[in-house]
């Protein structure tokens, strides 16, 4: 994952493979400079701590900076070009040699189809979670062409394989990023950027374990994380254990008894 790794300090995470060249990757998470955009909250601030951890110097972008202590931070708004152009400006001017960006910003909103008001909603998901991927990926791919290496890790959602239908275009998103990272890999094909997709369950943050007693511990979703990241080569999608069920629910042929227990959380809006 990371250039120059011979001057970094040794992570205390295991495992640490050899890099190697990038027919695919292997990560190390020992890095120079990796971006969390969306890393203010939830998956994203635990990700960091765990690069933090490991020796990284890392930078946190999101709409509220704050929040957060022990991390430098750069304040984006993911829905707004300008803010992605000028955060841009702002951590390439301190951190000239970047080499990692991660797009964790996405919002999750429930939705009554019935009701057209619900378009609302539908455009805030959008925008947010595809739109705002594709603008932080557009602003920071020239910069890693340039360096002739580097890594982009996008996140998606195993609800982006499996609805949830009470999360109708969240869902949708989702799936779009997944999408489009399988385009963007091609594309950048050659170029010695890597790119990743992270393929989440339920994690429990933030009281969701009251919600979804299924969610996953966000311990051990990062652990498994790190253990996949790391493998070598690196997997192009990190699905972890609990993800699987979501993400290959068409190829072991469970996508439609899984999706009918799925909409009975429609069960729960106004009027049904």
């Amino acid at each position: 994952m990371c250039e120059n790794s011979h001057h970094r300090k040794t992570s205390t995470l295991t495992p640490t493979p050899t890099r190697r060249p990038r027919s695919h990757h292997s990560y190390t998470l020992i890095c120079e400079e990796p971006l969390i955009v969306g890393g203010t909250t939830g998956i994203g601030r635990a990700l960091a701590q765990r690069f933090v951890d490991a020796g990284s110097t890392v930078v946190v972008g999101g709409r509220n900076i704050e929040q957060v202590d022990g991390v430098e931070t750069v304040r984006i708004d993911v829905t707004d070009a300008a803010s992605v152009a000028q955060a841009r400006d702002e951590v390439l001017a301190k951190h000239p040699e970047l080499d990692v960006v991660v797009t964790m910003s996405g919002v999750m909103l429930t939705e009554d189809l019935r009701d057209p008001d619900h378009i609302a909603q539908a455009e805030t998901t959008i925008s947010v979670n595809l739109l705002g991927t594709i603008r932080v990926i557009d602003a920071f791919t020239p910069h890693l062409l340039g360096r002739g290496a580097g890594d982009i890790i996008t996140v998606s959602s195993g609800i982006g394989f499996l609805p949830f239908p009470l999360m109708a275009t969240y869902g949708a998103s989702k799936a779009a990023v997944h999408s489009y990272t399988e385009s963007l890999r091609a594309h950048l094909a050659g170029t010695g950027i890597a790119v990743t997709e992270l393929i989440p369950p339920a994690v429990a943050n933030a009281g969701q374990e009251k919600l979804n007693p299924n969610a996953l511990p966000m311990g051990d979703f990062l652990d498994e994380v790190i253990g996949l990241l790391t493998q070598n080569p690196t997997p192009k999608e990190i699905v972890v254990e609990r993800a699987k069920p979501l993400r290959w629910a068409e190829h072991d042929d469970t996508y439609e008894e899984l999706l009918a227990a799925r909409s009975q959380s429609l069960s729960n809006l106004s009027g049904r």
